[in-house]
């Protein structure tokens, strides 16, 4: 068991790159109620209503899906200082960044899986203009009236090529913790769930099974409520937007959800968490074995195939998207 070191304080925001820049804007404000922040080139700002930051994705156009970083806080400037240290000693740092709007200094660097992190510290807290000022002083910003409400970004599920030495690397380098992880038969560890607080997990790792790297499994956002993810699931019926399974209950993590696709073809998933955090401070790893696994979920329908082989970007723009980050100075997609 190890203790949580508390220098990253928590998931702060996902780059999301998509081939359908229009259509997948529309998603995120319409359907899933995010509010625009900004824009900057091929890139807009958009944030959920609960969060205290600038904000909380960065839709990029793009030749194709998938993730081009994620961002993470510093409990302290020198907690950040530290991790910056521990990353350098790993030999996967980038470098110093100015940072997105609302943020100040950023630490870029990779994952063992080549996956871009961004870790930075100076952030900006969210100042509504009038027609979205929230009744309570305590909430960032009104509660929206449309799409399904979404409150934060809750995770990210990274596929890797091996997840253990990616779960590893953000154990001993960010002093995160893993509270939930699945070991084959084989005694390889296939998926890791890490948390970096009180939340029950930010970061997964689960191995691909096409063996490449830096590919995104699926984005989530977090609900209010489970009636919500019932919700969810007429509004996005009634809007044309691809559902693939549920609504169901994960046995790992025990987290209520609906996956869907969002037009550029990213997987999203919307869930309800909020519930269940885990408060021992010395929680002992909960290890589910292949056959545990194989069940399936806690209830609901068998877990579907393509959330087993679908990821983003595909498979077969992988080495040119891989190329063409690398030319801009950022991970594979």
């Amino acid at each position: 068991m190890n203790a949580l070191l508390h220098d990253v304080a928590h998931l702060g925001h996902v780059e999301l790159l998509t081939p359908e820049p229009e259509r997948s804007l529309w998603f995120f404000t319409d359907i899933l109620g995010m509010t625009r922040a900004g824009a900057d080139g091929d890139s807009v700002y958009l944030r959920t209503y609960d969060d205290y930051e600038h904000h909380s994705l960065t839709l990029t156009a793009h030749r194709t899906s998938g993730i081009r970083a994620t961002g993470l806080r510093a409990s302290s400037q020198e907690a950040l200082d530290r991790r910056v240290r521990a990353i350098k000693d790993a030999g996967l740092g980038i470098g110093w960044r100015d940072g997105e709007p609302g943020r100040g200094p950023t630490y870029a660097f990779r994952d063992p899986d080549g996956h871009e992190l961004r870790l930075y510290w100076e952030t900006e807290w969210y100042e509504p203009p009038e027609e979205l000022r929230p009744a309570l002083k305590n909430q960032p910003q009104a509660y929206p009236s449309h799409g399904i409400g979404i409150r934060r970004l809750d995770h990210v599920n990274f596929l890797a090529a091996e997840a253990a030495a990616n779960g590893a690397f953000i154990r001993d380098a960010l002093g995160a913790r893993v509270t939930e992880q699945i070991r084959l038969d084989s005694g390889r560890i296939s998926a890791q769930w890490l948390h970096f607080a009180n939340k029950s997990y930010d970061v997964v790792y689960t191995d691909d099974w096409t063996g490449t790297s830096g590919r995104l499994h699926h984005l989530a956002f977090a609900t209010n409520t489970r009636e919500d993810i019932l919700r969810a699931a007429d509004i996005c019926l009634e809007n044309g937007v691809f559902i693939e399974t549920g609504p169901h209950k994960h046995a790992i993590q025990q987290t209520f959800f609906l996956y869907v696709y969002e037009p550029g073809g990213n997987r999203i998933e919307l869930c309800n968490p909020l519930t269940r955090l885990i408060l021992a401070p010395d929680w002992r790893t909960i290890t589910w074995t292949e056959a545990e696994r194989a069940k399936g979920q806690a209830w609901g329908l068998k877990t579907i195939e393509s959330f087993h082989t679908h990821g983003t970007p595909p498979v077969e723009t992988q080495d040119k998207t891989q190329d063409e980050t690398q030319d801009e100075g950022v991970s594979p997609a």
